[in-house]
């Protein structure tokens, strides 16, 4: 079955002003208050730690860092964001000077191989000029 319209004009969704009133005395919108979002949780670099403690844990930076980690993510569990933030700023400079630490080591490292590697080489030649005698 189809359903029959009336045959009249059609309304307008909305109502149309009375003759002789205009837009002047009617509010013109609404005010609606809400509430700004919370604030991000602060990060506790959980992951970063547990990479420092795992790969990279000089003079026990890493462990330390993943302990304050730890205690950031506890903080923000219990809602206490400026416990969280401060705990998770101190895991963040401690892995971040484990980080440093390691490159310089590794960058020592290759340094004293490569010279030793140059003082060896240095070595073998003069014993082997030695052996040949003087040309």
């Amino acid at each position: 079955m189809e359903r029959s319209r009336p045959l009249g004009p059609a309304l307008p969704p909305y109502e149309p002003l009375a003759e002789g009133l205009d837009m002047e005395g009617l509010p013109r919108s609404t005010v609606v208050s809400v509430e700004p979002p919370p604030p991000p949780p602060p990060r506790d670099h959980l992951a970063w730690s547990l990479c420092t403690t795992l790969y990279a844990n000089i003079c026990c930076l890493g462990f330390m860092a993943l302990v304050f980690s730890v205690k950031s993510r506890d903080r923000k569990v219990l809602g206490d964001y400026s416990g969280a933030l401060s705990y998770g700023s101190t895991a963040k400079y401690l892995n971040i000077t484990a980080l440093l630490l390691n490159i310089f080591l590794v960058i020592l490292l290759i340094a004293l191989i490569a010279s030793g590697t140059i003082v060896m080489v240095n070595i073998f030649n003069q014993e082997h000029q030695s052996l040949l005698g003087p040309t």
